[in-house]
C-alpha cells in the first residue's frame, strides 16, 4: 500500500494528513499559526514561523501515522487563497506574508473601479477585482513600500511559498493565479499587458512559471527531509486553491453537480467548460480539472459566526459539556432542533467577518424580545448562515439548472440538525461527504495522480470520496422558510443606509 500526504493552510491552522490510496484518513495533525495583526485591517504571518510549523505538522502527521515513510508515494498541498507571499533574492522572505483577511488595499481597488481598469481588466480574466488579491496588494506596497518589491524575486501564494521550501524550486500553479487575478484567461498564460493595467509591469518578471494541480514541481530535499521525515526524492505536486480540493474531495467532476462548504468561510460553487461572464457571480478560476472553470460564489459568513457565539456566549454550556464528556455541539444542535423555525422569527445577519452585501455592513440581530433566549438567538445564527449560502446559490443557478442534489463539506455538515435547514431553506437534497480534512484530501489526490497511483481526477474519485448521508427537503417547510429569506432580504435592505455611520 502507497501513501498520500496533503498539506492544508488555512487562516489559523497548519495541517497535514496521510491517506491510503482509497482516501482514508490515516493520521493529521494540526498545528496552529500565529496571526499578526501590526495595524487595524493588516492581517499578517511569520513565513519562517509558517514553515516551521508545516514542518511540523507534516513530522507528527508521519510519526502518528505508523507507517513506514519509504511508502510515502507524493506530497501535495491545498491553501487559502487570495493574500501575497514574497520571497527575496537572497532566498528568504522579501515581507511578511499576507493573509485573506487583510483589508490594507482597499482605496486601491476602488481606484480602479472609478478610472475603469476593473473592466478591462474583467475582459482579460473574467474576475472582479478584490482588496485581497495579489495584484491589489503587489500595488499598495508600489505606492506605500517599493522597497520590499525592488528585493522580491518570487511572487507566490501560500502553498506555493511551503512547496518551494520543500524542494527549492519555485513555480506558480493555475487555481490560485487565476482566481488572484494574475491568468489571462482567454491565453491561459501570465500577460504582461494584464499587468500594465494595474500598473505591476515591473512584477510580470517576478511571477514563477505556471503549473496545474497535479504536475510535478520538484522533489523533497534533503533539508525538507530531515525536518519532515518526509523521504528526500518524493515527487511534490503543484496542489491547489482550497476551495478546488474541497471541491474535488467532494467529487465535484462534472458540471451536473454543485457543492457548499460551510466553514470560516461560505463557499458556493460548480464548474463549466465555459466561466460565466454575464456579470451575476462574482468570481471565476482554473478549476484544478484542466479544461473547466470553477465558477464559485464565496464570503466570510459561514460557521465561523457560530464559533463566535459559542465563545462568547456559551461558555457555561462549554465547560458543562466537558464535564459531561461530551461536545458543546451537542447542546448547540439541541437547542436548535428544540424550536421549529415558524416559532422565531429572529433575523441574524453573519456578517462578524465581512459581508457579501456591503462592505461595511456588520453582523447583527434583529427582531429580539424579552421572550427570547440563547436558544433562539442560536437558532438564528444556524439560519442566517444558512440564507447568506442562499443568497449565493441563487446566484449560481441564474446560470445553470437546479441540480439534483448539493454536497456539502465543512462545520455545519457535522450537524444533521443544520444540513436540514440547508435542504429545507434551498428545497433541494444535500449530500454529505464522509468528515476528514477534505483539503488536505483533495490535496492528496492530485499528489496521486502525479505519483501514478490515480489515472486522473475521476478515478481519483471514485476511489475515494463517499457520501455517507443525503438529507432530503421536507416541502411543508418551503414556505415557512421562503418567509423568513425574505425577512432576512428585507433587513438587509433596510440597514443599507446605516452602514456608513459604523466605518470605525
Amino acid at each position: 500500500m502507497k501513501y498520500l500526504v496533503g498539506i492544508d493552510n488555512g487562516g489559523t491552522f497548519s495541517k497535514a494528513a496521510i491517506f491510503d490510496e482509497e482516501g482514508k484518513q490515516i493520521s493529521v495533525a494540526s498545528v496552529p499559526t500565529e496571526t499578526l495583526t501590526p495595524k487595524p485591517g493588516y492581517t499578517e504571518k511569520d513565513l519562517d514561523e509558517l514553515w516551521e510549523v508545516n514542518a511540523q505538522a507534516v513530522r507528527q502527521a508521519v510519526e502518528k501515522s505508523g507507517i513506514n515513510p519509504s511508502d510515502i508515494a507524493g506530497v501535495s498541498f491545498s491553501g487559502a487563497g487570495k493574500g501575497l507571499y514574497m520571497i527575496g533574492y537572497d532566498g528568504r522572505p522579501s515581507y511578511n506574508g499576507i493573509m485573506s483577511t487583510d483589508t490594507r488595499a482597499w482605496e486601491q481597488v476602488e481606484k480602479w473601479y472609478q478610472d475603469g481598469t476593473n473592466k478591462k481588466v474583467y475582459e482579460k480574466t473574467f474576475q472582479e477585482i478584490l482588496a485581497v488579491q495579489p495584484v491589489s496588494l503587489l500595488a499598495w506596497f508600489r505606492d506605500n513600500q517599493p522597497e520590499v518589491l525592488e528585493r522580491t524575486k518570487y511572487i507566490f501564494a501560500v502553498k506555493d511559498y511551503i512547496r518551494y521550501m520543500l524542494t527549492g524550486e519555485a513555480y506558480s500553479e493555475y487555481t490560485d493565479c487565476s482566481g488572484g487575478n494574475l491568468v489571462n484567461m482567454v491565453t491561459k498564460q501570465h500577460d504582461r499587458e494584464l499587468m500594465a493595467l494595474y500598473g505591476l509591469e515591473d512584477c510580470y518578471e517576478k511571477l514563477p512559471p505556471l503549473k496545474y494541480s497535479a504536475e510535478i514541481c520538484g522533489y523533497v530535499t534533503k533539508e525538507a527531509s530531515e525536518k519532515t521525515l518526509l523521504p528526500e526524492g518524493t515527487p511534490v505536486a503543484a496542489g491547489m486553491f482550497d476551495v478546488n480540493a474541497c471541491g474535488i474531495a467532494s467529487g465535484l467532476s462534472d458540471e451536473e453537480q454543485m457543492c457548499m462548504i460551510a466553514g470560516t468561510w461560505s463557499i458556493n460553487e460548480f464548474i463549466g467548460k465555459e466561466p460565466v461572464t454575464n456579470g451575476t457571480v462574482a468570481l471565476n478560476s482554473m478549476f484544478c480539472m484542466p479544461g473547466y472553470f470553477l465558477i464559485e460564489e464565496s464570503s466570510p459568513t459561514s460557521a465561523g459566526n457560530m464559533e463566535w457565539f459559542i465563545r462568547n456566549l456559551m461558555n457555561h454550556e462549554k465547560e458543562e459539556a466537558k464535564a459531561n464528556g461530551g461536545s458543546v455541539y451537542d447542546i448547540t444542535n439541541e437547542w436548535v432542533a428544540s424550536i421549529e423555525p415558524q416559532d422565531s422569527n429572529i433575523i441574524f445577519l453573519p456578517f462578524l467577518n465581512g459581508s457579501n452585501e456591503d462592505a461595511l455592513a456588520k453582523g447583527t440581530f434583529v427582531g429580539l424580545t424579552a421572550y427570547h433566549s440563547k436558544k433562539h438567538m442560536l437558532r438564528a445564527v444556524y439560519e442566517g448562515i444558512v440564507f447568506s449560502h442562499v443568497t449565493h446559490v441563487k446566484k449560481l443557478l441564474r446560470n445553470r439548472e437546479v441540480p439534483k442534489s448539493i454536497r456539502l463539506s465543512g462545520g455545519a455538515a457535522n450537524s444533521d440538525v443544520w444540513v436540514q435547514i440547508f435542504a429545507d431553506a434551498l428545497q433541494i437534497p444535500i449530500d454529505v461527504i464522509a468528515d476528514k480534512e477534505l483539503g488536505a484530501q483533495g490535496a492528496a489526490m492530485a499528489a496521486g495522480i502525479a505519483a501514478g497511483i490515480y489515472k486522473d481526477y475521476q478515478e481519483a474519485i471514485s476511489k475515494t470520496v463517499t457520501i455517507t448521508k443525503t438529507i432530503n427537503p421536507r416541502p411543508e417547510y418551503k414556505e415557512i422558510y421562503e418567509e423568513k429569506y425574505a425577512t432576512y432580504r428585507a433587513v438587509i435592505d433596510g440597514l443599507s443606509s446605516a452602514w456608513e455611520h459604523f466605518k470605525n
